[in-house]
């Protein structure tokens, strides 16, 4: 920071402080009673006048200069502060998501909600290691070894009566690659297009506990996804669990993975004409997603920058205060040194 030392007052009489502008009035001191100039001391006077004019110039322009650039930096500095605190503004509105992956050994047996229509439910057993033995006697009702539950309720988004809801304790032994293998039949012939549709959500066992099955089952369809599995065809489908949290709520969603496999009917003509569904529901991974809102703003690092950029406004304030505090007193010496030397004429 540049320093500006005020000289005495008192001792100004042969330190005259001018204006680029101003003309530089000769001290009586140079000037000879008789009013008569030799040339050698004219030359002196000239030579002292230029130069004292040529410093007072080049401590002006530098005296701008330094103004100047002072100024620019401060400029910069307030770019930068605004800037910062824009920055760290809009990082809080705008959290990122941050992805992890828990390994687990098994997972909480998730809820299977089928509507079979009119199809009919006739075999549902767990396998395990990706081993499902060939269908025997297909069509036919067979052992139902899954734990399945019948839920009646109205749906939050149609009006058509209540709907009828076969829910079927999924897999949870991810390492043991357990499976769940489903089969319908349906005689519905008619329908332009034959599928089943379902959806899956987290825990089983939430729905046993629930006081209210069918205000539990419209809740789940107003927040799950809802696929669906076709005739003809074994459709395998492999589940994974994503888990997001938010910054008041968190969700709880699947996301799968479907292959479809066709179905090579041998039964009699005439038993074709009732239409077969498979369905294999298994884990994909042992890992569970979980999305986390994080704030990637770092509050050390913006409070150093700021206080780093209030710093160097704090600094160019200064150095404007004492410029302007230095531009006053030499214009106030300059006046008194102007008004002696005016009275000094005057009086001789």
């Amino acid at each position: 920071m540049a320093e500006f030392i005020d000289e005495d007052d008192e001792d100004d009489g042969n330190k005259d402080v001018t204006n680029c502008f101003d003309d530089v009035i000769d001290s009586p001191e140079e000037v000879e009673p008789n009013d008569s100039v030799s040339p050698d001391d004219d030359n002196r006077q000239e030579s002292s006048r230029s130069r004292r004019f040529s410093k007072l110039c080049v401590k002006n322009v530098f005296t701008v200069l330094l103004i100047l650039i002072y100024l620019l930096l401060t400029a910069l500095a307030a770019f930068l502060a605004y800037q910062t605190i824009s920055e760290v503004l809009e990082k809080l509105k705008n959290p990122v998501m941050s992805v992890t992956y828990q390994e687990v050994d098994s997972f909480p047996r998730p809820g299977i909600a089928l509507y079979p229509g009119n199809a009919q439910l006739l075999s549902c057993s767990h396998y395990y290691h990706n081993d499902i033995p060939p269908v025997v006697e297909p069509g036919r009702p067979q052992e139902i070894d899954c734990v399945v539950t019948e839920v009646t309720y109205v749906g939050p988004f149609s009006s058509q009566g209540e709907k009828r809801a076969l829910v079927v304790r999924g897999p949870s032994e991810v390492r043991s690659k357990e499976m769940v293998f489903m089969q319908f039949s349906s005689n519905e012939t008619g329908e332009d297009f034959s599928a089943i549709s379902y959806m899956i959500f987290a825990d089983f066992t939430d729905l046993i506990d629930s006081q209210n099955k069918s205000r539990f089952m419209g809740e789940c369809e107003t927040n799950c996804s809802r696929w669906t599995f076709s005739g003809g065809f074994r459709t395998w489908v492999k589940m994974s669990l994503v888990k997001t949290f938010g910054k008041q709520n968190d969700s709880v969603e699947f996301r799968q993975e479907s292959a479809v496999v066709k179905f090579n009917d041998r039964r009699p003509a005439a038993e074709q004409i009732n239409q077969l569904y498979f369905a294999v529901f298994q884990w994909r991974d042992p890992y569970i997603q979980q999305n986390k809102m994080i704030v990637t703003a770092n509050p050390w690092s913006s409070i150093a920058i700021l206080s780093g950029v209030f710093m160097a406004l704090f600094k160019a304030a200064n150095f404007a205060k004492l410029t302007i505090q230095w531009i006053i007193r030499m214009r106030k010496r300059h006046l008194r040194n102007k008004e002696r030397e005016l009275k000094q004429v005057t009086d001789n």
